[in-house]
Parts: structure tokens; C-alpha cells; sequence
């Protein structure tokens, strides 16, 4: 996935689709919208005159060499062919393994008790993850959604167009197209995971 930060405005879109379509519970989020450098969300950053506001999507990264793989004990941490990372929640013990060793601070979330919904029906997706207490969840580039050819929620109703999916191995497809006309950074490159999104600032 390629995100473009020049037109992403914060409108936390990509969350709200995001949640909704994964059916998620209360205070699980997959994707967050960080405001850089305010002193809280959508506040803007510097002293007047001269503030900024600038905004930076936050999911799991989906790494090439992901750090969360090795540690977990259980093999619930895997990796697609197609290089989706994922948590099995059959094998998750929710040891939290996995969360201590992604350099991405807030990507994965313990449900620790009995999940709550907002509504007392279930939305989303029908092929939507399940969720269980005692195990760790995390953005899963919506692979439901990719096993059908279609692209993740997140994507979807974003109104800025901010974000570009696609194969980064093929140069037809348009997330390598439009990676290709710009220059993009990825999060953290430092730690050697090799992550899957790119920034385009």
C-alpha cells in the first residue's frame, strides 16, 4: 500500500470504513490517524503564526522481515504468500509477544476480555474476522476482501484518494505505477523489518 500524506487531511475515513467493515469491538482499532507533532489529534503542531497540520495513517506495516513472526510462540503470527501478515486466532494465547516486538507502537491490540460491540447487531462484511478475548488482533490489509479481487475497506471510502493498493512485484500494478512518479518513504526502515507501506510526504 502506498499512502499519500499530501492529500490524507485527517477525516479518519479509512478508520471509520476500517471498523465497520471488520466488525470490530469497542477500543479495537486496526487503523489510526495521527496528528505529527500537535500536542493532541487535530491539533496542529508549532506556535502561531506559524502552525502545520499534517497527518500520518497508521496500520500494521506488513512487513517483509516482520519481527512479530519469530517471536510467537504459538505460530499464530503468519505470513501469506502473498506477504499479508496475520494473526490465527485459533493459536493466539495472547501472550503479547508479538506487540512487544513490533517497532510499530500501537499496530496490535490484546483484547484482553469478552469483546463489546457498539450495536446489538453485527456489521460489516460477511466473511468479517472474528474476535476473541485473550488474543491479538491487528490490521489484516483486509484479505477477505483481496481473496475476492476487491481492495481493503480502507481504501475504499477514502474521499481524498489518499491511498494506492496493489502487487509492489508487478509494475502494471497502480500502487507500482504511482510509486514509480514519486518519491515514498517507509516508517522506520532502520530496524531491517522491511515494511509493505509506503509514505509519499
Amino acid at each position: 500500500m502506498a499512502i499519500d500524506m499530501t492529500r490524507c487531511y485527517g477525516c479518519q475515513t479509512c478508520a471509520a470504513a476500517c471498523k465497520v467493515a471488520n466488525n470490530l469491538p469497542k477500543d479495537l482499532v486496526y487503523n489510526r490517524v495521527l496528528t505529527i507533532g500537535g500536542t493532541s489529534n487535530d491539533c496542529a503542531a508549532g506556535s502561531y503564526p506559524d502552525c502545520t497540520l499534517d497527518f500520518l495513517p497508521m496500520q500494521c506495516q506488513h512487513c517483509d522481515n516482520p519481527s512479530c513472526l519469530n517471536v510467537c510462540p504459538t505460530g499464530a503470527t503468519q505470513k501469506r504468500e502473498d506477504g499479508i501478515v496475520w494473526v490465527d486466532n485459533e493459536l493466539c494465547i495472547g501472550c503479547e509477544s508479538c506487540i512487544k516486538a513490533c517497532p510499530y507502537e500501537g499496530v496490535r491490540t490484546l483484547i484482553a476480555n469478552e469483546p463489546e460491540y457498539y450495536l446489538d447487531v453485527v456489521v460489516g462484511e460477511f466473511d468479517a474476522p472474528t474476535h476473541k478475548a485473550g488474543t491479538v488482533e491487528k490490521c489484516t490489509f483486509c484479505h477477505n476482501l483481496i481473496d475476492r479481487g476487491e481492495v481493503p475497506a480502507c481504501m475504499q471510502l477514502c474521499p481524498a484518494r489518499a491511498r494506492y493498493w496493489g502487487d509492489l512485484d508487478d509494475p502494471e500494478s497502480d500502487v507500482s505505477k504511482y510509486l514509480a512518479t514519486r518519491e515514498a518513504v517507509v516508517l522506520q526502515e532502520e530496524d531491517g523489518t522491511g515494511p509493505k507501506v509506503s509514505y509519499i510526504r
